[in-house]
């Protein structure tokens, strides 16, 4: 026979509609109970007492070759302005054989020709250097520089 809440007969059966949520929230507290315990062990370790030597720190800084290009496609490497004929050689020198290839982080101005700074590119790569940086300026937050390079054309 079933009942209602309110205790009167009911002539048909409808599933309870309602969630009991107290054993899940018993659960949920029993798990939370363990994991507290148990964390802390997780970071035991075996005590060892490990030797003491001297040695030269390793610098893992890798070397870094600063290229600029302006707008007129004039190269700068290290602050110097140097020829198209010179780029491969001012290039090659940075790359010392036994140690990493550097990095070289590549300052375009945006009016430089793609050309220019494939051009570079290539002669980087061609002397070993295959780390290449874009460095570039923060966008200023709420202007869209695309936005009003559209407007203008």
């Amino acid at each position: 026979m079933a009942f209602n809440y309110n205790g009167s007969k009911v002539s048909h059966s409808q599933p309870m509609a309602e969630i009991n949520t107290t054993p899940l929230v018993d659960v949920m507290l029993v798990l939370l109970v363990i994991f507290i315990i148990t964390a802390p062990l997780f970071h035991q370790a075996v005590p060892v007492d490990l030797p003491k030597v001297d040695s030269a720190k390793l610098d893992d800084k890798p070397k870094v070759v600063q290229v600029a290009l302006d707008g007129e496609g004039t190269l700068f490497v290290e602050g110097a302005r140097i020829d198209s004929s010179a780029v491969s050689e001012r290039l090659g020198a940075a790359v010392q054989p036994g140690q990493p290839a550097p990095e070289m982080h590549l300052r375009a101005d945006r009016a430089t020709r793609y050309e220019r700074v494939a051009e570079v590119m290539a002669a980087a790569q061609k002397v070993g250097i295959t780390k290449i940086a874009f460095v570039t300026d923060a966008a200023i937050a709420g202007s869209s520089r695309a936005g009003q390079d559209a407007q203008v054309r």
